[in-house]
């Protein structure tokens, strides 16, 4: 990727929030701040099932919605296909 798309992620980030949690059910997603951690919910809005916001392996915060693997040390964050469709491509 080039410069142009990474300005554009940096300029998004301000807007929306630095990091991403996703229901493990449902697949949910919301954007967050550092600051604004705390009000995650622990539970999906949508369907009551977990909100990960953190690896459980290294608690590193994840940037990608589409996030299977934990950017920081590698570890599964959940199964690459929700509602059978694959969540990132190879």
């Amino acid at each position: 990727m080039g410069k142009a798309s990474d300005w554009l992620r940096e300029e998004r980030r301000k807007v929306l929030g630095d990091w991403v949690a996703f229901c493990l059910g449902c697949g949910a997603a919301r954007r967050w701040f550092d600051e604004f951690e705390g009000e995650v919910p622990e539970e999906c809005p949508q369907c009551g099932g977990k909100m990960l916001r953190r690896c459980p392996s290294c608690s590193a915060p994840f940037s990608s919605t589409f996030a299977v693997d934990c950017e920081s040390c590698g570890a599964r964050l959940r199964e690459p296909e929700l509602f059978g469709t694959k969540i990132r491509r190879r």
